[in-house]
């Protein structure tokens, strides 16, 4: 057994990392875990043992970790200190053909009677095709990729994902038996109701 380095950081969410560097076992842990149930610390050191020797990671450990992490209050409190902790990129609304403050009224209005109250508008710093567009509870962020700030987008395309976004607002993630449900079934059947859903989601997978 080579000698093990553990230390606990200041970080933005519950990472856990593992390294092997000149024959030392090197680990960092958000310093949420730090006080974190003995049965838990050994689920971590289960999973990351078996991530850096690629060994299967027995389910129990998964399983604890998981309902762990995922339990309502811990899930507070990681969204507390990203909230404190975390940095948000923020460039504007305003993009080279799009303008996001405007489409997302106009969604706002057709979808939701103008009643959502409107968060941190953003284009993506970069050019993002995995991630197209994702909402930030903890800054109250909507960021859209910029591949969608060009000629040839159609508007139904980008206000589609507005609106996907927008459903999160009304919708927050949930904690159910230790699960997150991020799209619940009335999330699900909300967006149903999207009416060029089809061509849409058709116009993001070309991307």
């Amino acid at each position: 057994m080579p000698p093990i380095e553990i230390k606990f950081r200041r970080f933005t969410s519950l990472n856990t990392t593992i390294r092997l560097r000149e024959g030392r076992l090197i680990v960092r842990l958000s310093d949420l875990l730090e006080h974190a149930p003995e049965t838990i610390h050994h689920a971590i050191a289960h999973i990351l043992l078996a991530k850096l020797y690629r060994k299967p990671i027995e389910p129990v450990y998964a399983d604890r970790y998981r309902r762990y992490t995922q339990s309502e209050a811990v899930s507070k409190q990681a969204e507390r200190i990203r909230q404190t902790r975390g940095r948000k990129r923020i460039s504007s609304p305003q993009g080279h053909l799009w303008d996001l403050d405007e489409v997302f009224e106009a969604v706002n209005r057709r979808f939701f009677h103008g009643l959502l109250g409107r968060p941190t508008l953003t284009w993506s710093a970069h050019v993002a095709k995995r991630m197209l567009g994702h909402y930030d509870a903890a800054h109250n962020t909507i960021v859209v990729s910029r591949v969608f700030d060009r000629p040839g987008t159609p508007r139904y395309a980008i206000e589609y994902l507005l609106y996907h976004e927008m459903l999160h607002l009304k919708h927050p993630v949930r904690v159910r038996a230790g699960r997150r449900c991020v799209h619940s079934k009335e999330f699900q059947a909300e967006e149903r109701l999207f009416p060029e859903l089809q061509q849409a989601r058709e116009f993001l997978k070309r991307l």
